[in-house]
C-alpha cells in the first residue's frame, strides 16, 4: 500500500475522532453555560418556598439533613462545601448551628452573600430557654416556618434576595413570588375555616415548635418538655393535669426528634397521637395535616 493511499485510508479515522473531539469540547462548554448557579438554606421548608420562586433559574439546597434537629445540628463536610461554593446563603434566623458555621464559612467564601429570611418577623418569646446560655442570647422560638402568614413574610425576604442577587430576572421572580403570595393566602384562608370551630382549643406537642401556629388560630400549645429533655416524676404529674384540665385530645410528635418518653406520657392523657414533621419539604401538606387533626379531635 503506497503512502497515498495509507493516508486516504485513514482519513475517515482522523475525520471521526476529530469530530468526537469537537462534540466533547461543544458539550464541555454547553454543560459550563448552562449549569445553574447555587443558592443555599437552612431548612426544607425553605427551600419549598425559595424553589417556588426561582423556579428554573437557581439550584436550590439546604443544609439540614432528613430527622435532624436544628436546634442541635452539626452540618456535615458535604453540606458546608456546597454552602462555601454557592452564590448566597439563605439563613432562617434565630438558629443556634447557623451563627455557629457563618464565620467559618465566610472565611472559605468572603464573597457568599447572606440573607436572614426571618427578619421582620414578630418573634415570640417564653416558650424556650436561651440557648446554651451564651451572653447576650434571648429565648427566641426559632420555629418560625410554623406559621403560613410568617411564610408569607419570609417569601417577601427571598424574594427580596432573589431581586439583590439577579435583578435582570426581577420580572420572571416577580411573577413567581406574587402566584406563591395568592397561595399561601389561600392556604391560610383553609385553615383558619378548619380551625375557626375549635377557637381556644388546646394541643399537645413535646417540644413547643407550634408556638407560631397557634397564635395564628387562636389555639393553646401544652409543651410537655419545653427544652425538649426526659422529664421528671413530678413534671410528668403536672403536664398530665394540665392536658387533662385543658381537655386537649390531640398530641402531635416528631419521630426522629422527641423523647420516646412522649408517648409513655401521652399514655396517660389518652390523646390522640399524631406524627408530624414540620422541617419536610412537604410543607403544605404538613399545615394542613396539623389544622385537620387539631379540628377533628378537639371539643367544640
Amino acid at each position: 500500500m503506497t503512502r497515498i493511499q495509507r493516508l486516504a485510508y485513514r482519513l475517515p479515522l482522523l475525520a471521526a475522532i476529530l469530530l468526537a473531539a469537537m462534540a466533547a469540547a461543544v458539550s464541555g462548554c454547553m454543560g459550563r453555560v448552562e449549569r445553574k448557579p447555587t443558592v443555599t438554606v437552612s431548612l426544607q421548608p425553605q427551600r419549598y418556598i425559595l424553589s417556588r420562586i426561582v423556579g428554573d433559574k437557581w439550584d436550590v439546597k439546604c443544609l439540614l439533613g432528613n430527622g435532624a434537629n436544628p436546634e442541635s445540628y452539626d452540618p456535615g463536610m458535604t453540606h458546608l462545601i456546597n454552602l462555601e461554593t454557592s452564590k448566597a446563603y439563605m439563613r432562617m434566623g434565630n438558629i443556634p448551628f447557623e451563627s455557629a458555621i457563618i464565620t467559618k464559612v465566610l472565611n472559605n467564601n468572603p464573597g457568599l452573600r447572606i440573607y436572614d429570611t426571618s427578619e421582620g418577623l414578630p418573634l415570640i418569646t417564653g416558650t424556650h430557654c436561651a440557648h446554651s446560655g451564651a451572653a447576650g442570647e434571648t429565648d427566641v422560638d426559632p420555629h418560625t416556618w410554623t406559621s403560613v402568614r410568617n411564610m408569607k413574610r419570609i417569601a417577601s425576604n427571598m424574594y427580596a434576595a432573589m431581586v439583590d442577587l439577579d435583578p435582570k430576572n426581577k420580572n420572571y421572580y416577580s411573577r413567581r413570588f406574587t402566584a406563591l403570595i395568592d397561595q399561601l393566602d389561600s392556604l391560610d384562608t383553609a385553615i383558619d375555616s378548619m380551625l375557626t370551630p375549635v377557637r381556644g382549643a388546646s394541643f399537645i406537642v413535646w417540644h413547643p415548635s407550634l408556638s407560631y401556629f397557634a397564635r395564628d388560630y387562636g389555639l393553646n400549645q401544652i409543651a410537655l418538655s419545653p427544652e425538649g429533655k426526659e422529664m421528671a416524676v413530678s413534671d410528668v404529674a403536672h403536664a398530665v393535669a394540665h392536658a387533662r384540665a385543658d381537655s386537649a385530645r390531640v398530641m402531635f410528635y416528631q419521630k426522629e426528634i422527641d423523647s420516646r418518653q412522649a408517648q409513655t406520657v401521652n399514655e396517660q392523657i389518652g390523646a390522640t397521637l399524631v406524627n408530624i414533621n414540620p422541617l419536610s419539604y412537604d410543607w403544605k401538606d404538613e399545615m394542613l395535616t396539623i389544622a385537620g387533626a387539631i379540628a377533628d379531635h378537639s371539643p367544640r
